[in-house]
């Protein structure tokens, strides 16, 4: 155990005392949040150092627009009031930490490499458009205007000028550190083996290991990613629906002078993400295999082969890292937020690849409701409770009877 013992001399007499749960950028930012208010807040993470999961293992894109597809609005609603909070965000972080996220706004470029490409790209650009998102058809010439190295073979593109991206990395680091200026303490290489609950409500949090105990909280908020589901003493319909979907990444590294890419661009099967320091991030492979963490010769290939084909010049460029992440995805791909039915039990989990874009209305809006009770329209489509009502929502009975008759069964 590696607990911080920096305290804030803010009175917190009236303020509820704050278990959470993952030391993520959810976790990390909500603690920042509620200990700058004044309450006890300590984060446990599992692992030794914080952040080392799927914070860690992410692009940092802010891609509310790029990714809008039909039948997610409301998410598209929650990522751009996310996204329109970080440029703020990101400053107060700052000051607050003196460590830059590295903040770049020059916009995400979509490309196409063939005709089937190019129909798919106008099909999301139609709806991206129809939503009202600013976004910019382009020809093979001009993406290549804006990035003279893709390929020849670029034939259409779109650019998303309000899409930017921050160094993850860095992000991390600062929440931590400001999370430990405001008063918070961290706990790391600790497993919170369950959550003690009585008569409806937390009591608390019981740790794992030799000298397992009790710690007493007024509100646990469950921010472990991928691991959420894990956690024990919750009601089975309070278990957050979130599994690890595995992607596999790596780095090469550019001239920091002369980059190869200067844009965020995503081209059929990958994406590719320009760093201050010259890295150029490659990923990431979508994989269902549970918490598997191993470089596959075949991931490495797709990514390396997807990236050729729009960047030809990658070849000369030397890999500098490979690794694995698990996104905390949720059954419907869409974050788990607020309050449950156990009072004092709050959710943070499941962003599945939006848990950077989602970090500021996260934080924002999880730590409001903590200290208010108030729960902001913005995440009130995303509580646990929406997975009981599909459950429970009647089907037609046409539908029933033709599924019975299919099975043999009769009513």
């Amino acid at each position: 155990m590696k607990p911080d013992q920096n305290r804030s001399s803010k009175s917190s007499a009236s303020r509820p005392s704050v278990g959470i749960i993952g030391a993520g950028v959810s976790g990390l930012g909500i603690g920042w949040r509620l200990a700058a208010a004044g309450c006890k807040v300590d984060v446990y993470d599992r692992a030794e150092q914080p952040g080392r999961a799927a914070s860690w293992a992410a692009a940092g894109m802010l891609a509310a627009s790029a990714e809008a597809e039909p039948g997610e609005e409301m998410l598209l609603a929650l990522d751009l009031a996310s996204q329109a909070m970080w440029p703020g965000f990101a400053a107060e972080l700052a000051a607050a930490s003196g460590i830059s996220v590295e903040y770049r706004d020059e916009g995400i470029l979509i490309v196409a490499l063939d005709r089937d490409d190019a129909e798919a790209l106008r099909f999301n650009y139609d709806y991206q458009r129809g939503q009202g998102l600013n976004v910019e058809w382009l020809s093979g010439r001009d993406a290549r205007k804006r990035e003279p190295f893709l390929s020849p073979n670029v034939c259409a593109g779109v650019y998303s000028p309000g899409d930017h991206q921050v160094e993850n990395r860095r992000l991390v680091d600062a929440l931590v550190t400001a999370y430990r200026a405001a008063g918070g303490t961290l706990i790391t290489g600790v497993e919170v083996a369950a959550v003690d609950i009585e008569a409806g409500r937390v009591r608390g949090l019981v740790l794992a290991g030799e000298n397992a105990e009790c710690r007493p909280y007024d509100v646990v908020v469950i921010a472990a990613g991928a691991w959420s589901r894990a956690i024990e003493g919750l009601p089975s319909e309070l278990r957050p629906p979130v599994r690890p979907l595995k992607g596999q990444m790596l780095a090469v590294q550019m001239d920091p002078q002369d980059p190869l890419l200067r844009h965020v661009v995503w081209a059929p099967g990958v994406y590719l993400v320009p760093r201050n320091d010259g890295r150029l991030l490659i990923g990431a492979t979508v994989e269902e295999k549970g918490f598997d963490a191993t470089l596959t010769a075949g991931g490495m290939l797709d990514l390396l082969r997807d990236t050729w084909e729009a960047l030809p010049g990658v070849t000369e460029l030397p890999i500098v890292e490979t690794w694995v992440g698990h996104r905390p995805s949720s059954r419907d791909d869409a974050p788990i937020l607020g309050p449950t039915p156990v009072e004092g039990l709050v959710m943070a989990t499941g962003h599945h690849r939006n848990g950077i874009l989602l970090a500021p209305v996260t934080a924002d809006a999880v730590s409001h409701h903590i200290l208010t009770g108030e729960i902001v329209p913005a995440i009130a489509p995303f509580s646990i409770d929406r997975f009981a009502r599909k459950a429970n929502r009647p089907r037609p009975a046409d539908t029933g009877a033709k599924l019975g008759a299919k099975l043999g069964i009769v009513s």
